[in-house]
């Protein structure tokens, strides 16, 4: 094989070439899942391209999913998963949170995956998953006025979302819901707030417990519609 530094730069690998082969190799096993990469060294030599080039490489795999490249050690690999796939892409919805327009999308995408979740637990919730979300009901109502109220608004949510049982729903929750809550801004009478946001909680749970599919719905409906116009209301830190 000719030298990188010799052979014509028409004919080299890209990043983006280098890193499909080595995505290919995981996926037929060539690499073995948990096992480590070659050294950025090997790659050079065997892909005949420069360390930034494989450096980047490196970055498209792991941006893929197939590269594990934490703890300090050499990359390994790995076999993406949904949910962590969305995991990673956490940052960039960070990133967008400030943007009002995309707040309203992903405000939208929180409403069809809890009124979504509401349905489903109104019909499918048993003995254990209604003690759960009635315990994350009582923990929001004793947190009334104090700065756990945030956490406990949150995990109330995510005890219903968590009925339906599927990982990938309750990643998205995670991702968009916790972010979204977590950098409310702050209230002219916290207390008076809480109150209203638990009063509505226990409506929806009155509505779940009884079985009243269409009356948790409107509830749910109700005080996201509310949360979401209370927070538009008020002006952003100056």
């Amino acid at each position: 094989m000719a030298n990188a530094a010799t052979r014509d730069p028409e004919l080299r690998l890209s990043a983006a070439d280098i890193a499909e082969a080595l995505i290919l190799k995981i996926r037929q096993g060539d690499i073995v899942e948990d096992d480590a990469l070659p050294t950025e060294r090997d790659l050079c030599s065997q892909f005949d391209a420069s360390r930034p080039t494989v450096r980047e490489a490196l970055a498209l795999v792991q941006h893929r999913g197939y590269l594990d490249a934490g703890g300090g050690r050499r990359p390994r690999a790995r076999r993406p998963v949904l949910a962590a796939v969305l995991r990673d892409a956490g940052g960039t919805i960070r990133d967008i949170l400030g943007d009002e327009e995309s707040n309203a999308h992903l405000e939208q995408m929180r409403s069809f995956i809890e009124v979504g979740a509401v349905r489903e637990a109104a019909i499918r919730a048993g003995t254990v998953e209604i003690a759960r979300i009635r315990a994350a009901l009582e923990r929001n109502r004793t947190a009334v006025g104090t700065p756990a109220f945030a956490e406990t608004d949150i995990m109330f949510h995510r005890a219903i979302v968590a009925v339906a049982g599927n990982p990938v729903i309750l990643t998205l929750h995670d991702m968009f819901v916790s972010e979204m809550l977590a950098v409310r801004p702050s209230e002219r009478d916290p207390a008076a707030h809480d109150r209203i946001v638990y009063d509505e909680h226990r409506a929806i749970f009155d509505a779940l417990i009884k079985g009243e599919v269409h009356a948790a719905i409107d509830e749910m409906d109700r005080h996201l519609a509310r949360s979401f116009r209370d927070r538009l209301s008020r002006p952003g830190p100056a």
